[in-house]
């Protein structure tokens, strides 16, 4: 067998891989341009919209490592194919949802099915192929990704428009359900180092998350200086303490802490939990200012949308060599800074009758931002980890990024709620501009963050590469 052929399991494990990663990506944004129908069908609250983002990502991010954890455990294929079909069983819950708090509920659970998939997922990938051609099949593992990412707004959009909005969750059935059986029977088992579940610092993190989120979006409604905001608050700050204070001594801790110790990574890390809020919350208040603020139908919104994922996708492979041959810092900074002023431009221009041919512009250039910026910041958070530390690592990247984009729409949506609301195009412009600016100020700490990053040193670099220095800072790359 030659190095450029594959074999009928290696193409199974590519092709469900790829696929469930579609599904699960596609399930973070498809729900974008169906939050005014959303709206209506239940008459649902500006919180009650967050909640149906944040439920699915904060349950996302907290159960991933856990996840990873339970498939090295009990093996990947089998948590792979039962997180199928449990995020086939929470779709059809979303779908057949009677009220927007049973949706929120199914959502949650839709985020833990996710959480078992993508790790199992990728690790099983990567088992199945040969180090030298890894490369190759997590390439075409993040182009199908990354596809989901263009396709979601305008699926979303194209279904709600021409169906209904619960079909966007009723899609998933028929794929997850087609997908399970084939993933236990042409795909070989895999199971990493049988470590125990941290299941104190899941606890721990997971209440921080939720404390300070719920804080932020309960904060306009409840009143900020009320008991809820303020013991939820507590709670978080409290226990995030205690999740740092556990870390640091758990004997199988989710999130080594020791981990943080590298610049790079550290770095890496807080570039995206920042920019993946600026992200979440300009798609989230965007999608819904094309149809609120200049009355446009669900499609039309999800297309207006595109170049915001067409131009990461395009740029992406470019930047990730330049970034091998110039550092991630400069990238990061020229991306972030790029993003910023792109999402500002757009908060400033919008307006109820404003030209689409106004707005396109800094959409581009905030597009171009993402595309030059992202594989910089993934290559910071990665590049110099060990190998032994790698699934820990990229699980504490996948969860800081999640959660960034939970913090981006509470964030925004506390600002929304105190300065505008959707009853008229215009009360709806009046929120979105000061929301969506606050959203870009987020980006700047990306660019701080990447400013913090060393030069970059070739020689040493391709040292690495060539196995020539400890094990400690060879450079390894991941597809997500």
């Amino acid at each position: 067998m030659t190095k450029t052929t594959t074999t009928k399991t290696q193409r199974w494990a590519l092709g469900l891989s790829a696929l469930a990663s579609f599904m699960v990506v596609l399930d973070l944004l498809v729900v974008a341009t169906a939050l005014p129908s959303i709206q209506r069908a239940f008459g649902a609250s500006l919180e009650d919209l967050e909640w149906t983002v944040n439920a699915y990502t904060l349950s996302f991010a907290v159960l991933l490592m856990t996840g990873a954890a339970l498939g090295d455990r009990l093996g990947r294929r089998r948590v792979f194919a039962a997180g199928l079909l449990l995020f086939a069983a929470a779709s059809a819950a979303c779908a057949l949802a009677p009220s927007v708090g049973a949706l929120v509920v199914a959502r949650t659970v839709q985020g833990a099915g996710a959480a078992m998939i993508m790790p199992s997922a990728l690790a099983l990938l990567n088992a199945a192929f040969p180090p030298e051609r890894r490369g190759w099949a997590t390439g075409v593992y993040g182009s199908v990704t990354a596809l989901a990412v263009v396709l979601g707004p305008v699926l979303g959009g194209a279904v709600t428009q021409g169906i209904a909005w619960p079909w966007i969750f009723w899609i998933n059935v028929p794929i997850a359900l087609f997908a399970a059986p084939l993933v236990v029977s042409r795909v070989p088992e895999s199971r990493g180092v049988a470590a125990r579940v941290d299941l104190v610092g899941l606890l721990l993190g997971g209440l921080a998350a939720t404390g300070l989120v719920w804080a932020l979006v309960r904060g306009n409604s409840a009143g900020w200086g009320s008991a809820e905001t303020v013991g939820a608050a507590v709670l978080g700050v409290g226990t995030l303490a205690a999740f740092i204070a556990w870390e640091r001594r758990a004997p199988a801790a989710m999130l080594p802490l020791r981990l943080f110790r590298s610049r790079s990574f550290s770095a890496g890390n807080a570039a995206m939990f920042f920019l993946s809020a600026t992200v979440t919350a300009a798609i989230f208040f965007t999608a819904q200012f094309f149809q609120v603020g200049q009355g446009l139908d669900p499609l039309a919104a999800g297309v207006r949308l595109l170049p915001w994922g067409v131009l990461p996708m395009v740029l992406a492979p470019s930047a990730g060599a330049l970034a091998d041959r110039i550092g991630a810092r400069n990238l990061i900074a020229v991306g972030t800074v790029a993003f910023t002023a792109g999402t500002a431009a757009l908060a400033l221009a919008a307006a109820p009758h404003v030209s689409y041919l106004v707005l396109v512009v800094p959409i581009l250039l905030s597009g171009a931002g993402l595309g030059v910026a992202i594989p910089a910041i993934t290559r910071s958070a990665v590049s110099l980890v060990a190998a032994p530390d790698l699934a820990k690592a990229s699980g504490a990247f996948s969860t800081l990024r999640q959660l960034g984009g939970a913090f981006g729409v509470a964030i925004g949506g506390a600002v929304f709620a105190a300065t505008g609301g959707y009853g008229s195009a215009a009360r709806y412009v009046d929120g979105y501009t000061p929301a969506v600016l606050i959203a870009a100020a987020l980006a700047l700490g990306a660019t701080a963050a990447g400013l913090t990053l060393p030069p970059n040193h070739p020689g040493r670099v391709t040292a690495a590469l060539r196995g020539s220095v400890p094990a400690t800072t060879e450079p390894l790359e991941l597809s997500t």
